[in-house]
């Protein structure tokens, strides 16, 4: 398979999504709410306190979850050729992977939210032009993967279960900040 095979559809006036890539769609964009919803009303300040033993802040983890859902779509796009080899990392590859976690000088949470917003655009314009759920790509070279290749299905279930987990993580993280909760 080529990169070119796999595009969005670039008419003016795209298909309705049906189906599964609906449902995909749909229960996604219920999690990325559960995420933005936890950081309702917050500061930038509070959007950086790390307020569990974890290194973990709410919009360190909307930053991460921002890149994981971008290179997890290029993927989709372009295959492993998307992904940086994860067994030859360096320390300064896994620093600038750190990073993610955490608000930087400078970044503000409406800005960390609007790059959230703007992967997930691209996120359905990619899954709605998508014509086959079942192409698969060989996975880039990680210690974490027991598979050789998934696919584009699969990618999107990691996708919405990284969401998940990560919208679950900011809600422990904004309840011990100041007592809101998403749900309950």
């Amino acid at each position: 398979m080529t990169a070119n095979q796999l595009t969005t559809d670039q008419s003016a006036e795209a298909p309705a999504v049906t189906g599964e890539h609906a449902d995909l769609l749909e229960t996604l964009a219920k999690h990325r709410d559960f995420l933005r919803f936890t950081a309702r009303g917050l500061t930038d300040e509070q959007a950086g306190l790390r307020t569990t033993k974890s290194e973990l802040c709410l919009g360190g983890l909307i930053k991460h979850v921002t890149a994981m859902e971008r290179n997890w779509v290029d993927f989709i796009l372009q295959g492993p050729s998307a992904m940086p080899d994860f067994t030859s990392m360096t320390e300064e590859d896994f620093a600038r992977r750190e990073a993610q976690f955490r608000m930087l000088p400078g970044e503000t949470l409406a800005g960390v939210l609007d790059a959230y917003a703007e992967v997930a655009r691209r996120t359905e314009e990619v899954v709605a032009g998508l014509p086959d759920l079942n192409t698969s790509w060989p996975l880039p070279k990680a210690p974490w993967f027991q598979e050789t290749e998934w696919s584009l299905r699969r990618v999107l279930l990691h996708i919405l279960a990284e969401t998940s987990q990560h919208a679950g993580h900011a809600d422990i993280i904004r309840e011990s900040l100041d007592g809101a909760k998403t749900m309950g």
